[in-house]
């Protein structure tokens, strides 16, 4: 089986998975129109996949060491096909959440990538290689673009199966080009942790990982919605400017990563929590759409480099453990996207403004900034 072939197929599996995580938050203008959902529901519909697509990383990427990225890829698309059926026939938000959750398996299949690929590269390709790989977010702005354009031209139920389509066409990918003698890590997931518990290292990381990638899963959920409802925006025009927010942070998290092969990463990051910083407040005080849009733009840019640092630090600290590592620390940056999107509209409900919710981010942003410069200075002491 050619290696070579391993980061292409895996950056293209995360597209797809990532295309199937947000279909619900992608398709939501759509699916209140025909299926009644309390108001008060809403976050929580678009927020669900995130639980599952958090939690699971850890296995999954204990599995990928155990098993090969190819196993765990096929048995994750296979399980796929349930949910997405069984949204494209739901008739109440019940139902929806219920298929939200497992939809989750889609945005957990990140942790197998960038447990898989570091085998084939050197070390000082490891950055550039996880940046590459974690392009596969731009699976997240195909759907955000594609979906209501076939929700418009014919139906969202319509829209949600062509996705089963796409999932098989994924497993006969993966059949044929799937590394089946990959290296396997057997040590036990257990001991792998225990190895790793203590180390401050791995908090820290998941901290930053949990802004990083955080405000970038809750701002896809999130703005699709929020820019139909609060900015009157058609449902095309706002997955569209969801899209250009997603294909940036994707685009610039593969930038990266090959700066953190070359530079200093937590220099890097500190410049990273400055930028989300002042996203938080060019977002709390922007009065129309366009600066709302600068604000938001600004955010993507800096949540794909501070995503490409991350996961260049995760094998350099932690080489041996990378599976579980990998797996805790993208857990965290999972469930960042979760809290996020709840947070903003309890704060739209209690305060009839998110602007206390984009304090609180802003606040953790500068937290991670601190902890960022703590960690440089012992670095270089």
């Amino acid at each position: 089986m050619n290696k070579r072939a391993q980061l292409p197929l895996q950056t293209g599996d995360l597209i797809v998975g990532f295309m199937v995580w947000v279909i619900l938050s992608s398709l939501l203008p759509y699916i209140k129109q025909d299926v009644s959902i309390p108001p008060d529901q809403l976050a929580l519909v678009t927020a669900v996949p995130v639980i599952l697509g958090s939690v699971l990383r850890v296995p999954l990427g204990y599995l990928a060491n155990l098993l090969g990225a190819r196993t765990v890829f096929l048995g994750s698309f296979v399980c796929l096909l349930f949910p997405v059926w069984f949204i494209s026939e739901a008739t109440t938000y019940e139902e929806l959440i219920a298929g939200g959750v497992f939809l989750g398996i889609g945005g957990a299949i990140f942790s197998v990538g960038v447990t898989s690929l570091p085998k084939y590269y050197p070390r000082e390709r490891h950055g550039f290689v996880n940046g590459v790989y974690g392009f596969g977010n731009m699976g997240t702005a195909l759907t955000t673009w594609l979906a209501p354009l076939a929700a418009a031209a014919w139906d969202w139920r319509i829209a949600v199966k062509l996705y089963l389509v796409l999932l098989v066409a994924a497993i006969v990918v993966n059949l044929v080009l799937g590394d089946a003698r990959e290296p396997r890590v057997k040590t036990p997931i257990v001991a792998q942790i225990k190895t790793v518990w203590r180390d401050g290292r791995l908090w820290f990381l998941s901290l930053f990982y949990f802004v990083t990638f955080g405000a970038f899963v809750a701002l896809t959920v999130y703005l699709p919605n929020f820019l139909t409802s609060h900015y009157g925006l058609d449902g095309v025009t706002a997955g569209m400017c969801t899209s250009v927010f997603i294909v940036a942070a994707a685009t610039v998290r593969v930038l990266g990563g090959w700066l953190a092969d070359r530079r200093d990463c937590l220099g890097l990051l500190t410049g990273v929590f400055a930028a989300l910083a002042a996203g938080a407040v060019v977002l709390a005080l922007a009065p129309d759409l366009p600066v709302y849009l600068a604000g938001i733009y600004l955010i993507s840019v800096a949540c794909g480099i501070g995503n490409g640092v991350v996961f260049k630090l995760v094998p350099t600290y932690f080489m041996d453990q990378a599976g579980p590592v990998n797996g805790l620390v993208s857990m965290w940056g999972g469930l960042g996207g979760f809290f996020p999107p709840l947070v903003l509209s309890a704060s739209m409900a209690a305060f009839g403004s998110n602007v206390p919710g984009l304090a609180a981010f802003g606040a953790l942003a500068l937290v991670c900034l601190g902890v960022a410069v703590c960690m440089r200075k012992r670095q270089s002491s």
